[in-house]
C-alpha cells in the first residue's frame, strides 16, 4: 500500500502527528494520505492507564477542545500537589511545595486515563481521514541506495516462534 506518510505507533504523539498533518492538509489545500500503524490489537491497548496531563499540547492541537461537542475524556483537574521522599516502608520526608521546581507543579493539569485519551484521539484522527491500522507491528525499514527511508515492512502477530 502506498501513503504519503506512515506513522509507526498509535500512542499520543503518533496520533497527534497524524492529526496535525491532516489539519495542515486542509490549510494548504494539498491532499496528503496518512496511515498510522499500531502493533496492539486496538489503539490504547499498550498505554499505561494513569496520567497527569499538562493540556498545553492539546490546546495547540485543538484550541477549542473544552467546547467541543465530542470532548476528550478530561474532567478531573489537579487540586493539590504533595511531594514525599520515601526513606523506607515506615519513614518519609515531606518536601514543602515552595521548594519544588516549577516543572513539578501541576496547577492547570488534569488526572486522566491515557488509554481513554488515545481512543478519543483515534476518533479525531479517523474523522480527519487518517487510516488507522491496529494489529500491524513495524518489523523492518525499507532504505534505498541513497540511504533514504522509503517505507516499512510489517511483521506477523500471533504466530508461535516454535
Amino acid at each position: 500500500m502506498e501513503y504519503d506518510v506512515v506513522i509507526v505507533g498509535g500512542g499520543p504523539s503518533g496520533l497527534a502527528t497524524a492529526i496535525r498533518l491532516k489539519q495542515l492538509e486542509k490549510v494548504n489545500g494539498k491532499p496528503l494520505s496518512v496511515c498510522l500503524l499500531e502493533k496492539g490489537s486496538e489503539i490504547g491497548s499498550h498505554i499505561l492507564s494513569g496520567n497527569c496531563l499538562d493540556p498545553r499540547a492539546l490546546d495547540e492541537l485543538f484550541p477549542e477542545w473544552r467546547k467541543m461537542e465530542s470532548r476528550p475524556p478530561i474532567d478531573t483537574p489537579v487540586t493539590k500537589d504533595e511531594f514525599h521522599i520515601l526513606l523506607n516502608d515506615k519513614r518519609q520526608i515531606s518536601v514543602p511545595y515552595q521548594l519544588l521546581p516549577s516543572t513539578i507543579h501541576n496547577e492547570g493539569n488534569y488526572l486522566i486515563s491515557l488509554g481513554n485519551l488515545t481512543k478519543w484521539l483515534e476518533k479525531q484522527a479517523t474523522e480527519l481521514g487518517v487510516e488507522v491500522l491496529p494489529g500491524f507491528p513495524a518489523d523492518q525499514l525499507i532504505i534505498d541506495d541513497k540511504n533514504n527511508l522509503r517505507g516499512i515492512i510489517t511483521g506477523d502477530m500471533g504466530i508461535s516462534k516454535s
